[in-house]
């Protein structure tokens, strides 16, 4: 069970109105809590920060894992330097403009560093980060970037080229839980407020992000005051009070890149427990199921092929049924579908046949389709020997019949290897058989 701590230890701010992630936020470098990968890996840079030297930063990370809580403990370090705090979304060209042109003053007057810190830097767009270039190079300012996507989609290379990309990663648990303790002291609960299941629920229910059991934390206590709800509070209980919030889940960045990926990869790897896992991921995050029906109409071909025909008319129908029915009750046929085709025999065949053949006809061009397989429709087509000597392949005993169907040039060339899974083995055994000589 979690019981009260000293408030002298973990009280951050006098005023209990301000929300749980600014209350707890870190004053300096030793309360700060997780990345401890990142303090060993670049724990030169940050002591070379901590005197004064600085570099320009780009702090790439999922939410609530302490990009800004970092900024702000480091900062804290400080006495004489000028820090400014911006978030993106609230800046324009001029506001950048006006920012380095500030730092260069202080820097050559004063010789004061400017540190400036922009929050969510993924959302300025290119023009205004051109602007932060020359400031940056010229050592006017110091730039730290926090973002949560990829740096690499979203900012320009000659500002990334300027910068030390620093990764950040969820929590651990031995964070999420210290956080917790912070977030229970800080109300100075008089009763045990959460039971150990609940705790560990609520942590991985979080996923690493601290701001999130912030929230949850914050909620409960809300909760509790309000309704007078008996603690310790019980995982069972607590599901009944619905204040479980949306899972982190961007429908068109990495968070969405990343699941479907995985998705994907884990059906084509015969491992129903994870697609089916995956599958839960996307669609409780709002994906979109006719996005997810596309994909595995791909994959029924791409991976399945005709190791199991069978594979590519379920995925049509379930795209069919998905567009008929919607959501909730299209996770069930997606699920079906999705463990079939997950326990389906794979294979490429197929796909690594059609490629094959494209970059040959892309490397020979148009070959002379032979004369034996060209249309005779007219009399013309009839005397310039179009169609002569075409041999009907029923005729034959086994209903095949020995001819060439290649261009001369491509006779020899072998584009398609039946695998030996599932009915591609019979495919294979059945072309070896109606060619076998009599």
């Amino acid at each position: 069970m979690l019981y009260r701590l000293g408030m002298d230890l973990f009280q951050q701010n006098d005023s209990k109105l301000a929300p749980l992630a600014a209350s707890l936020r870190p004053r300096s470098l030793k309360e700060f809590l997780g990345q401890k990968k990142f303090f060993k890996t670049y724990s030169a840079l940050i002591s070379s920060m901590k005197k004064g030297q600085f570099a320009s930063l780009v702090l790439w990370g999922p939410p609530g894992c302490g990009k800004t809580s970092f900024v702000k403990s480091l900062v804290a370090e400080f006495s004489d330097i000028n820090f400014i705090e911006e978030n993106a979304i609230d800046l324009g060209a001029k506001r950048l403009r006006e920012i380095g042109e500030q730092g260069r003053y202080l820097r050559m007057a004063q010789q004061k560093p400017t540190l400036v810190f922009i929050d969510e830097i993924h959302r300025l767009n290119r023009s205004q980060q051109d602007v932060l270039l020359p400031f940056v190079e010229s050592g006017d300012i110091y730039l730290i970037g926090a973002t949560t996507e990829n740096p690499s989609y979203e900012l320009n290379s000659a500002l990334m080229s300027r910068c030390r990309l620093i990764v950040f990663e969820p929590l651990d648990t031995t964070s999420m839980e210290e956080l917790l303790l912070r977030a229970v002291a800080f109300h100075e609960m008089k009763e045990p407020l959460l039971t150990g299941d609940l705790q560990s629920e609520l942590i991985a229910m979080s996923s690493g992000d601290g701001r999130t059991l912030l929230n949850l934390i914050e909620d409960i206590i809300t909760h509790v005051r309000e309704n007078q709800t008996p603690l310790p509070l019980d995982a069972a209980t607590f599901r009944e009070l619905n204040l479980v919030r949306a899972l982190s889940y961007d429908k068109d960045k990495d968070v969405h890149y990343d699941c479907i990926s995985a998705f994907i990869k884990s059906v084509r790897g015969s491992d129903p427990d994870a697609a089916i896992y995956y599958l839960a991921r996307m669609l409780e995050g709002g994906e979109d199921p006719k996005f997810i029906t596309r994909r595995l109409m791909i994959l029924a071909s791409e991976d399945i092929g005709n190791a199991d025909p069978n594979a590519l008319n379920l995925a049509v129908s379930c795209d069919h049924v998905v567009r008929n029915i919607g959501m909730p009750e299209a996770r069930i046929p997606l699920a079906q579908v999705t463990v079939y085709l997950a326990s389906a025999p794979k294979t490429n065949s197929s796909y690594i046949a059609i490629d094959k053949a494209i970059d040959y006809v892309r490397s020979t061009g148009n070959l002379p389709v032979p004369l034996a397989l060209r249309s005779a429709k007219t009399s013309l087509m009839k005397s310039l020997g179009y169609g002569k000597g075409y041999k009907y392949s029923q005729d034959g005993e086994r209903g095949w019949v020995a001819q060439t169907f290649l261009p001369d040039e491509a006779k020899n060339e072998k584009f398609f290897e039946p695998s030996e899974r599932g009915f591609e083995k019979r495919m294979r055994e059945y072309l070896q058989w109606v060619k076998k000589q009599e």
